[in-house]
């Protein structure tokens, strides 16, 4: 397993409150490829520019997508910059692969899904037991993305913080990504209502 897949399962097994939104679990899956591609060295970091190194054998055909997806000749693609253009979507397309992969029961309407016929019931599967473990045995990396798409745990406020700077920076701009998206949202909110107002001659 990988951590984008283990950030899903999480995920949907987490949020039970406010749903996680699309986009910001995006941003942070995008966020976990590029930490488990350094991970693998099949890249590195320069400042915050994603310089490619290795290029190992990945067997998880989306970790492998996004490896071959990294530019190869400067200037190389600032972490915010792969966010944004990685990110796109990409929930849906690590959605699909669990699918494909019969992790689920049967379909269940969930806002936060990319369809409303989208299976959310997961299966007792290794892969979610793999993912719970790391959960309750309070993974940084795990703990800070999570925390990103506004997942909140007790085990959280405890867990170790992480050491690696490469892997810190990583984290920092998927925080800083998802901020922005919300600001966004927000904005749209506020001039939907204010053009709402305008045609109701407030």
């Amino acid at each position: 397993m990988t951590t984008p897949r283990d950030l899903l399962i999480i995920a949907m097994d987490q949020a039970s409150g406010r749903p996680v939104e699309q986009g910001d679990l995006s941003l942070a899956l995008a966020g976990a490829e590029v930490i488990d591609l350094l991970g693998a060295e099949a890249i590195r970091l320069d400042d915050d520019h994603i310089v490619p190194s290795l290029r190992p054998a990945i067997p998880d055909r989306l970790l492998d997508e996004a490896a071959s997806s990294i530019d190869v000749e400067a200037p190389y693609e600032s972490v915010d910059d792969w966010l944004w253009r990685r990110g796109r979507g990409l929930s849906a397309a690590y959605l699909a692969a669990l699918e494909a992969e019969g992790q689920f029961t049967q379909p269940r309407r969930h806002r936060w899904m990319p369809s409303r016929h989208s299976p959310t019931e997961l299966l007792d599967s290794a892969a979610r037991r793999q993912a719970a473990e790391r959960w309750s045995s309070g993974d940084p990396v795990l703990a800070a993305l999570a925390a990103a798409v506004g997942i909140r745990d007790e085990r959280t406020a405890d867990s170790p913080g992480v050491s690696d700077d490469a892997v810190a920076t990583v984290l920092a701009a998927v925080h800083d990504a998802v901020r922005e998206l919300d600001g966004e949202r927000q904005r749209r909110v506020i001039e939907d209502a204010a053009f709402d107002n305008i045609w109701r001659g407030e």
